[in-house]
């Protein structure tokens, strides 16, 4: 039981001290002149006052409600590291029971950060997240299990706690790490052309003249391209060539420090997408015939082209005798193009060409050197591919992967994909990609070509087969370049849709990417991407058995991942993936690399324990922060803890304070008026009567 005075007027406290303040100046003036009824007009005024201020006794039956503590525990990545893990276990355990003895508080035990982000570690955010369905009146105290690198740490004047906030620091305060950050780095970046990456080497808990170079190291897509002594603590700006287009992963490492904290932060990746400026394309037809304007259309209907086409209509060999001032032809600038401008040029495509000395053999070699030094050639032969005037008689025999056999096949056949053409990224899928067939037919038909140019192939992937199986479409490498060969020149029935057509288009562009090296059209591939807790491996290749996959973790752990063969060409595995960082995964011959969460997260911007962050918001509510030491057999020294009036000091060398704020819920109410309104009444008109009775007297 709880008895109390409580006050309920019919008018607010401002009219009320207004109307006394006005009472006390009229009744002062009255005594000042002597008038007998002072007194009793002031008795009057009194029993008034109480009546419109509505006094009464309450009593109240009360339950004490409990405070709250609340305890937040850093699991972020960088307490995994020095045994901080360890020591903040060990703290738990112990705080749990120094808490357990204060019956009257309730102890709230919430994790910080379970899984880090770029957001870094949100202490505070679960602060509020644990005192959402309490009222802040109830707040003991907020103790805090963390390493002190809180990146949600509010300013003073935002502070809104009504309790001590106290750090309890895991960790060493003299450890020493290295850090890389990428400062600056583009999106995208013109194939052939150089891109500046800027980067940044720190140095945390050494002396400024310890060391003032760092050895950096460069890697594009897993292969290394070289390495650089920089200034510590300086920006240094770094130029880099991208060498194909689409996604290109820019590895960037700096050497460790003796004794540093974690290597994690000494790696960096960018990703960036390498674009193509313009594919420059030399389009030679050999003959008018009717596919070359689809060739033609199919170029120039892509912007990102530059398209040189010449056809051969005038031999060297035809003499009519015609003047020629008279001709209007345009001869064919072979010098220019084979010769002085050839490197200029990404793809070289010959269509239904024949040799009839418009190239000389020189020049047909120095096509052969162009696709041996990185370079691209396509061919789609014609009739005169079988014959004695056929490329494949010329240096570019040593190019191509299918020899003519001197036949020409005339029968109608539907190309069909090849066991290695469903593996390959050029063809596999492409009839699902026919998006003018019905899709739920048990075979897709695609319109009859009815020429094939019999050949026999040498080397590289036969992905399409005609006639008999004979080759239809091959891909080789030779040297640093590529090559295509398209042993038909009827292509063109697809674009016309003969027959219902077929995916002349997609084919076709896919066969010039795979020949601009596009990376999503690599055969030979290791990929990996982060899905959930876990790192997706994926294979993709012509063989028909794969090697497990090496998977590096962020802390330089190792695991060995075998793969599943999905589908045709296609293998997949799964890693762990619940680190923040870089993972590093090779088979012996090709390797990838995989970034989880931001490529420069927060949580290791600096892993080193500090009190620097919470001393000011501890200072400001009351608190304390407290470093922990942990001995190899024996728990942390925890600081002892108290339970004290609001009033009291919360904190001492060796202890913590919890505020005590007698709070409580009323469960019973009952309330006893002091005055009634007759008695007051009775009193208010008495008084004011006697008052002038005795002032006429």
């Amino acid at each position: 039981m709880s008895w109390s005075l409580e006050f309920d007027p019919y008018l607010s406290w401002t009219v009320l001290a207004l109307g006394a303040l006005a009472v006390v100046i009229v009744l002062s003036a009255c005594a000042w002149r002597k008038l007998g009824g002072t007194l009793w007009r002031g008795i009057a005024f009194t029993v008034l006052f109480l009546l419109l201020a509505k006094p009464s006794l309450v009593e109240q039956e009360r339950d004490p409600l409990t405070d709250v503590a609340v305890v937040v525990v850093d699991r972020s990545e960088s307490q995994n590291l020095e045994g901080r893990t360890q020591t903040t276990q060990l703290a738990l355990d112990t705080l749990k029971d120094k808490l357990d003895a204060f019956p009257r508080v309730e102890t709230r035990i919430v994790d910080a950060s379970p899984r880090a982000n770029a957001y870094g570690t949100r202490v505070f955010a679960s602060v509020d997240q644990a005192l959402n369905d309490v009222s802040r009146a109830r707040l003991a105290g907020i103790i805090l299990l963390t390493d002190g690198q809180i990146h949600d740490a509010p300013t003073i004047p935002q502070l809104d706690y009504t309790a001590p906030v106290h750090g309890l620091i895991t960790g060493s305060p003299t450890g020493i790490d290295r850090k890389l950050t990428i400062v600056n780095a583009p999106k995208f970046g013109i194939v052939g052309e150089q891109f500046d990456l800027t980067v940044r080497v720190d140095e945390y808990g050494l002396p400024s003249a310890t060391a003032q170079f760092a050895s950096l190291r460069i890697a594009i897509d897993g292969e290394q391209k070289f390495a650089r002594r920089i200034f510590v603590g300086q920006d240094t700006t770094l130029s880099l060539d991208l060498t194909h287009g689409g996604e290109n992963v820019i590895e960037v490492e700096v050497d460790p420090l003796e004794g540093e904290l974690t290597l994690t932060n000494n790696r960096a990746v960018v990703l960036t997408n390498g674009i193509r400026d313009r594919l420059r394309v030399l389009l030679v037809s050999g003959e008018p015939h009717a596919g070359e304007r689809v060739w033609r259309n199919l170029l120039k209907s892509d912007p990102s082209v530059d398209l040189v086409h010449f056809t051969i209509l005038r031999p060297p060999e035809k003499q009519d005798g015609t003047p020629i001032g008279e001709l209007s032809l345009i001869a064919f600038p072979t010098r220019e193009l084979f010769s002085v401008k050839l490197y200029e040029f990404d793809l070289i495509i010959f269509d239904r060409y024949r040799r009839r000395g418009v190239l000389p053999l020189i020049y047909l070699d120095n096509i052969a050197r162009f696709v041996e030094n990185g370079g691209a050639i396509l061919t789609a032969a014609g009739p005169a591919f079988a014959t004695p005037f056929s490329l494949y008689r010329s240096p570019l025999a040593a190019v191509l992967p299918a020899q003519p056999t001197g036949d020409v096949l005339t029968s109608a056949f539907q190309p069909q994909i090849t066991d290695l053409g469903r593996r390959h990224p050029v063809t596999v899928e492409l009839d699902a990609n026919w998006s003018e067939q019905d899709l739920n037919e048990e075979s897709l038909s695609w319109g009859r070509w009815f020429r094939l140019i019999d050949s026999d192939k040498v080397s590289g992937n036969v992905l399409m087969s005609g006639t008999e199986n004979k080759p239809l479409l091959v891909l080789d490498r030779f040297g640093e370049g590529r090559v295509a060969q398209l042993m038909s020149d009827h292509a063109w029935l697809w674009a016309r849709g003969y027959e219902g057509g077929g995916p002349q288009a997609e084919l076709l562009r896919r066969v010039a990417h795979w020949l601009m090296k596009e990376p999503d059209l690599e055969e030979e591939v290791l990929k990996g991407a982060v899905e959930g807790e876990n790192i997706t491996i994926t294979r993709r290749t012509m063989q028909d058995t794969v090697e497990p996959v090496t998977v590096e973790q962020p802390d330089g752990s190792e695991e060995t991942v075998d793969l599943i063969n999905i589908e045709p060409g296609i293998w997949q595995g799964q890693a762990d993936g619940k680190a923040l960082g870089l993972y590093r995964l090779t088979d012996g011959e090709h390797s990838a690399v995989v970034a989880r969460g931001a490529l420069n997260p927060l949580e290791y911007a600096d892993v080193r324990a500090t009190q620097e962050i919470l001393e000011p918001i501890s200072k400001e509510t009351g608190g304390g922060v407290f470093w922990l030491r942990d001995g190899s057999e024996i728990a942390p020294t925890l600081p002892g803890i108290r339970l004290l009036n609001a009033r009291r000091d919360l904190v001492g060398r060796d202890w913590i304070g919890l505020k005590k704020n007698n709070q409580f819920v009323v469960r019973s109410l009952r309330e006893i008026p002091l005055i009634s309104i007759p008695l007051a009444l009775f009193l208010l008109l008495g008084s004011l009567l006697w008052g002038w009775y005795r002032e006429g007297q």
